[in-house]
């Protein structure tokens, strides 16, 4: 029995032999398919880890990019309630000249440090945040039309001159009173009417224009004009007038422009500030000169004030539908109106101060200062919400 198992197992092993050695190929084939599967499975481990830590980078990337947006967006936000500010504060600059005007007249000492220096400076300020909002061809364009610089001239050497003379009698002022009064109707226009074009929306160069045309005229109309209503001839400083008009007008209006064209990004950041500066420049303006002249003012009683009123109102009134009614555009008639309503009444007080022996003539156009500015400032605003159509000139 053991011989037996003895001379059976070479049989037995050669039977098993193939199985063992094909199980050692199929072990030796499975080796590489194994270490292939596992290189794949790290690969795809790395794989997702890179995209994992990808995600998360991108992740990361689009939080930051979320996070500046949200602080382009709070800043666009801050800067859009600075301009839903700026744009109340500009409506509301008949307030601000009654204010500035009020704080003047209860104590003028408040002004004493707004001097001479200051008081050009700030005419110059209010001319340059005009200057910015020009170009060369505003004025070209104004040029192509002089009729309408032409018929403003005329409204302000001829209507109002004879309004005042008018309204002098009518309110039954005595000489002193009716000589100042008729020196307002007969002086150029204002500084601050070009400021008021601008919240008017009205044509700032065509303002510009204007406002350089009837200050260069005051030069031989105020006096012709003062000598054929009043009998009596105000001498005038022609040259002082002049340096004035380009120290005070021509040269800051010049620097706008320069800067508007050479570097238009600046001008772009700086010009949602133009309108506030010219606000407050004008109410210092405002101010200052009626700190001067307080105690006249306060004794001038209604029946100076009403026709001073009236003499601002009613010339910007004629001044805006006489164009009107002539054929001229919306955007004309309200720069033509706001430049015959609104004078150089300090200019007038200089020219009263110099030339007039009474003292009294001094006193209309210190009221004038502020019914003026009122005024003028009255009738920006309300045509400001006052939408102009498309193509209206």
């Amino acid at each position: 029995m053991k011989l037996s198992i003895l001379f059976l197992l070479p049989a037995m092993g050669s039977a098993f032999a193939p199985t063992f050695a094909s199980s050692q190929v199929s072990s030796a084939r499975a080796a590489p398919q194994m270490s292939l599967m596992s290189n794949m499975s790290n690969k795809r481990t790395q794989i997702i880890s890179k995209l994992r830590a990808g995600a998360a980078v991108s992740s990361s990337q689009m939080n930051m990019s979320d996070a500046a947006a949200a602080d382009g967006e709070k800043k666009m936000s801050l800067f859009e309630m600075y301009q839903k500010a700026a744009d109340v504060a500009t409506n509301m600059f008949p307030l601000w000249t009654v204010l500035f005007t009020a704080i003047a007249l209860k104590k003028p000492s408040s002004f004493d440090w707004f001097t001479t220096d200051y008081f050009t400076g700030a005419l110059a300020a209010l001319m340059l945040s005009m200057g910015i909002t020009l170009t060369p061809k505003d004025f070209a364009d104004v040029a192509k039309e002089p009729k309408s610089v032409g018929v403003q001239f005329t409204l302000c050497y001829a209507m109002m001159p004879l309004l005042a003379l008018g309204l002098g009698k009518a309110f039954k002022l005595d000489p002193a009173l009716m000589a100042g009064m008729v020196l307002v109707g007969s002086i150029n226009g204002g500084q601050a009417s070009n400021l008021c074009t601008y919240i008017a929306k009205g044509n700032v160069a065509m303002s510009v224009l204007m406002t350089t045309a009837t200050t260069i005229g005051a030069i031989f109309m105020t006096p012709v004009i003062c000598k054929a209503l009043l009998g009596s001839v105000v001498p005038v400083d022609a040259a002082g007038i002049a340096y004035s008009t380009i120290q005070v007008v021509l040269a800051p209006i010049a620097l706008g422009m320069t800067l508007n064209k050479f570097f238009p990004k600046v001008v772009k950041a700086i010009l949602p500030f133009a309108p506030v500066v010219g606000v407050v420049s004008t109410c210092l303006l405002v101010a200052s000169a009626v700190a001067q002249v307080a105690q006249p003012i306060l004794n001038a009683g209604v029946s100076l004030q009403l026709p001073v009123l009236l003499l601002h109102l009613l010339g910007g009134l004629v001044g805006y539908w006489l164009p009107k009614i002539s054929g001229f555009g919306e955007i004309t008639s309200r720069t033509m109106a706001i430049e015959t309503s609104m004078k150089s009444s300090a200019f007038g007080f200089l020219l009263a101060k110099l030339h007039f022996g009474d003292y009294a003539a001094r006193v209309p156009s210190a009221v004038s200062v502020v019914w003026m500015a009122l005024t003028g400032a009255t009738l920006a605003v309300i045509w400001r919400g006052i939408p102009v159509a498309e193509g209206e000139n």
